[in-house]
C-alpha cells in the first residue's frame, strides 16, 4: 500500500493505485486523479460514467464491466474511451474512488 498526498491531505492507494478508503474521495480528487491518469479536464460525461459507476458498486459491490457500461449509461463504447483512454473501465474506477474491477487484468 502507498500514500500520496492530494489536496493537501494524505492519502492511502490500494497496490492497484486506487483509493484504499472510499471516504477519502471527493470531486476535487477525483480531477487530481484525472490529471494524474492524463483524462484531463473532467466533463458532464466523465462525470455521468462516474455517478453510474459509484451507483453499481453501491447495489452491487463491483464497477460494471465495459459492457455493462456502455449498455447503460448512455454513453457509448467508442466515447468511453475517448474520455478514458487506455483502459476506461479501470481509469473510471480509480477516479469514481473505486476499486479496480474484478473484470480488469
Amino acid at each position: 500500500m502507498t500514500s500520496e498526498t492530494k489536496q493537501e491531505k494524505t492519502v492511502l492507494l490500494d497496490q492497484d493505485g486506487h483509493l484504499a478508503n472510499r471516504e477519502d474521495w471527493s470531486e476535487e480528487l477525483a480531477q487530481e486523479l484525472a490529471n494524474i491518469e492524463d483524462v484531463g479536464e473532467l466533463t458532464d460525461r466523465h462525470w455521468k460514467v462516474i455517478k453510474y459507476i459509484q451507483k453499481e458498486f453501491d447495489e452491487q459491490g463491483d464497477a460494471p464491466s465495459i459492457r455493462k457500461l456502455t449498455k447503460e449509461s448512455g454513453v457509448s463504447t467508442k466515447e468511453l474511451y475517448q474520455l478514458f483512454p487506455k483502459g476506461p473501465a479501470k481509469k473510471a474506477a480509480k477516479i469514481a474512488g473505486l476499486p479496480k474491477p474484478k473484470g480488469c487484468i
